[in-house]
C-alpha cells in the first residue's frame, strides 16, 4: 500500500525542507481525518475544492473553497469532509519537525 494512502483519503507531498512541507490532501466524502495537535509545527489550510467541517479548538466552522485558517502548534483540530465530492486543501507546516509519529491523536475513526 502506498505509505500516503490513508483510511480517510490520501495526499502528495509538494514541497518539503527543514523548515516546511507542503501537501495536497484529498478526504472522500463522509471521512475525516482523526482529532488531533502537534507539538513541533504549526498548519495552515488552503480549501481548493469541496465542504469542510473544520473543528479548531473545540469549535466548528464551514469551510469551501478560498476559505484558509491557521492552526497554532498544540490546537487542537480535524478536517472533514461534510460535502458530496471529494475535499481537497492544500496543508502548509512550518516548525521544526514534520514526520507523522509528531501526530497526537484524541479522538480517531480508525483506531489507529
Amino acid at each position: 500500500m502506498d505509505e500516503n494512502v490513508r483510511p480517510w483519503g490520501h495526499y502528495e507531498i509538494l514541497s518539503e525542507n527543514s523548515d516546511h512541507k507542503v501537501k495536497t490532501i484529498y478526504v472522500n466524502p463522509a471521512a475525516r481525518l482523526s482529532y488531533q495537535r502537534h507539538e513541533k509545527r504549526a498548519e495552515h489550510w488552503f480549501i481548493v475544492s469541496g465542504k469542510a467541517l473544520v473543528t479548531h479548538n473545540g469549535v466548528e466552522i464551514i469551510m469551501e473553497s478560498g476559505g484558509a485558517i491557521d492552526i497554532a502548534t498544540g490546537d487542537l483540530h480535524r478536517i472533514q469532509n461534510v460535502g458530496h465530492e471529494q475535499l481537497i486543501f492544500i496543508e502548509v507546516q512550518t516548525g521544526t519537525y514534520f514526520g507523522e509519529d509528531d501526530i497526537e491523536r484524541i479522538e480517531d475513526d480508525y483506531s489507529r
